[in-house]
């Protein structure tokens, strides 16, 4: 059993380079892949997973590293962005379930 990927389609291309993005006031670290970024900037992501609309904030870092394949990461999708898109992981197949995509959303 591996990692779930898929490709996240930002304005009609596979990456996310040059997404309009904001300095935060107070900048805080994040740790991920073993290593403690230091994060300045965010921004709204706006993409497509498996042709279903995602929009959600996401924490730009320099760089997030490479994959078991050698193949540079450039998103990384959270479990509350997961959580709030109903996407669920089917880890024994690899990939995701988004069966649960909502359709339509209720505000409390």
């Amino acid at each position: 059993m591996g990692r779930i990927r898929e490709n996240v389609i930002v304005d009609g291309r596979n990456v996310a380079s040059l997404l309009p993005s904001f300095e935060l006031e107070v900048p805080h670290c994040v740790s991920l892949g073993g290593r403690i970024h230091n994060v300045e900037r965010d921004c709204r992501l706006t993409c497509l997973i498996e042709g279903f609309p995602i929009l959600t904030h996401a924490r730009i870092l320099e760089e997030i590293g490479i994959d078991e394949e050698g193949k540079k990461i450039e998103i990384l999708i959270g479990a509350l962005a997961m959580q709030e898109w109903g996407i669920r992981l089917i880890p024994e197949e690899e990939r995701l379930d988004m069966s649960h995509y909502p359709k339509e959303f209720i505000e409390f």
